[in-house]
């Protein structure tokens, strides 16, 4: 007699598989062994690519997600330098859409920026990018248009060297970290329009307040007279979010594979669209070997963080049989997804608690010196009034930067200090090793260590409360002039953090080397970096390709409402 109740389970499972399939690219499937070999990887010179509509589930959340070949994440493409490509990108949207190369360096017209480098992609059109690949690393692919990339339009990038790798590994996996709501990304907007902390959870109480001893009585004033909240680190948090590692949930457990004792290459792009997350695998070391594509002299750590955007390659080596958890935490720590590593499918890595969340302290407000703020000091009420949008003419004028000051710009660092050394946001009291940006060397000498021939500083400015961001206190939106830049001139850019929140900004069409030290030859290479509260980095530019390019915060939200630029570069001639 056939039991009719199993063989019913046994079809549901089996639907249910093959949902799960069709739902992530193969490198993506948990499970998966990596990327050599892998089914399912767009490779070759003719790569065809369709946006379009899917369902996506995840951790009891469901909604509308936007998916490239049906999947999320998008499927993942390999290339290898020197060659050239044409990916034919359909749109079947009743939208317009785009791709953005990020990272890749691409003739202007083929960055896939609608409005800047092209009109954009319409319904039921194809746009063929066609473009050189003149670079090497670990890169990702995104929408340019409507906020679609916070839908999961998003996909990864591996190009490999023409020569030798010299990095040395037996196996790799693309981690592709990402934040997920069912919420559209213009709902989410408008929320925090009508409240900046709408999706702040974790907010300070008042008995918090009076037993806190992470904080004394005048900060608490000054944060009070701020009307800001030092719990505020991420506009969109784990109250709405699903936090995905290639798509999957911590309950789904998304599992790379490895053999003990072989040296696992990990490819971890945070794809999100407001989350930077804080990353570690207990009992793991890690050996940083790449950022942002480019390689860097080979460094250990426990724990990094990786902001919007960013990428890091790195070694890991685990020599036991037994299940590695791989911990993306969201900096505000109002949730983090899990992973595992394992030697086998069906392990799954213990998933650790939240850590306490961190409080923003007066540096994070530009007032680490209390010299430069007057009789009070830097933990007085001058301090607030200090930075009181409604107190700005009372300022300094050998402080306060010649900016704008109307409603968009709330708050100005009275003292922004070089943090590049620092550890970053929320990390600065654990016990184990954490990655600094000070701590990256270029593996190879840079090819231009020409001193700058000009200087420019850039600041990120805000009205919190107000949902308003933008660049130097002006909008885009408002009509904002590009960015000049000559070709093939050198720019020393100084980026100040006028507000309470890291910012990861990032150009397009260009690597710059981010000034670390003395040793120019060897500045780390990136087109993504993360800014602190209250502080400032420098990176110099070389602008050495012609046409127009975006510069923003990788905020998605942040860079709709405002924190964006366009930067130009025409020969001499042209620019006068």
């Amino acid at each position: 007699m056939i039991d009719l109740a199993l063989d019913r389970r046994s079809l549901f499972r089996g639907a249910a598989a093959l949902t799960l399939a069709g739902a992530f690219p193969a490198w993506a499937r948990s499970g998966t062994a990596g990327l050599h070999p892998a089914p399912g990887i767009l490779s070759g010179e003719d790569i065809a690519l369709t946006v379009g509509e899917t369902h996506f589930r995840t951790g009891g959340r469901s909604g509308h997600a936007i998916t490239v070949n049906g999947t999320l994440p998008a499927p993942l493409i390999r290339l290898k330098q020197g060659q050239m490509v044409r990916l034919s990108v359909t749109n079947s949207l009743a939208e317009d859409t785009s791709i953005h190369w990020h990272g890749l360096i691409v003739p202007f017209q083929m960055d896939g920026v609608p409005g800047v480098s092209f009109p954009g992609i319409r319904p039921g059109e194809t746009f063929r990018y066609e473009f050189p690949v003149r670079q090497t690393g670990t890169y990702w692919y995104h929408s340019h248009s409507g906020m679609q990339e916070a839908m999961g339009h998003y996909g990864p990038i591996v190009i490999d060297p023409a020569d030798a790798d010299p990095v040395a590994y037996d196996r790799e996996h693309v981690v592709l970290l990402s934040d997920w709501t069912p919420v559209h990304p213009h709902r989410l907007l408008q929320r925090l329009k009508q409240m900046g902390g709408y999706y702040n959870m974790q907010r300070q109480t008042l008995s918090g307040l009076l037993g806190s001893k992470d904080q004394s009585l005048e900060e608490r004033l000054d944060w009070g007279a701020m009307r800001m909240d030092p719990t505020d680190l991420s506009d969109v948090t784990g109250a709405t979010y699903s936090y995905l590692v290639n798509g999957h949930g911590t309950p789904e457990n998304w599992t790379g594979l490895f053999q003990p004792g072989e040296r696992v290459r990990l490819r971890i792009i945070n794809a999100s669209a407001m989350t930077n997350f804080n990353v570690r695998l207990p009992g793991l070391p890690m050996r940083v070997v790449q950022c942002d594509g480019q390689n860097v002299r080979p460094v250990d750590t426990d724990e990094f963080q990786i902001g919007i955007a960013e990428t890091y390659d790195v070694i890991v080596q685990p020599t036991e049989p037994r299940p590695y958890g791989l911990i993306a935490e969201a900096i505000d720590r109002s949730g983090l997804v899990r992973a595992t590593l394992a030697p086998r499918a069906g392990m799954a890595a213990p998933v650790p608690p939240l850590r306490p969340r961190p409080l923003l302290g007066m540096k994070d407000m530009g007032m680490a010196m209390p010299a430069m703020l007057g009789d009070h000091g830097a933990h007085g009420s001058g301090a607030a009034h200090a930075m009181s949008g409604h107190s700005m003419s009372m300022r300094d004028p050998s402080v306060a930067p010649a900016l704008p000051l109307g409603p968009g710009v709330a708050t100005l660092s009275p003292m922004p200090m070089d943090r590049t050394a620092d550890r970053p946001t929320g990390l600065e009291h654990v016990a184990h090793r954490v990655l600094t940006y000070a701590d990256l060397r270029a593996l190879e000498p840079n090819a231009d260590t020409r001193a700058p021939s000009r200087t420019l500083d850039i600041h990120l400015t805000a009205n919190m409360e107000r949902y308003m961001w933008s660049f130097d206190g002006v909008k885009l939106s408002d009509g904002a002039d590009p960015i000049p830049f000559r070709h093939g001139e050198r720019v020393r850019v100084t980026l100040i953090n006028d507000t309470m929140m890291p910012h990861p900004i990032h150009i397009h069409g260009h690597f710059f080397e981010l000034v670390t030290g003395e040793n120019a030859a060897h500045y780390p290479r990136k087109h993504t970096v993360n800014v602190l509260p209250g502080g400032k980095l420098s990176f110099d530019l070389t602008a050495d390709a012609i046409g127009d390019w975006a510069f923003h915060c990788h905020m998605l939200l942040h860079m709709h409402a405002g924190m964006m630029r366009v930067v130009t570069v025409r020969h001499e001639e042209a620019a006068a």
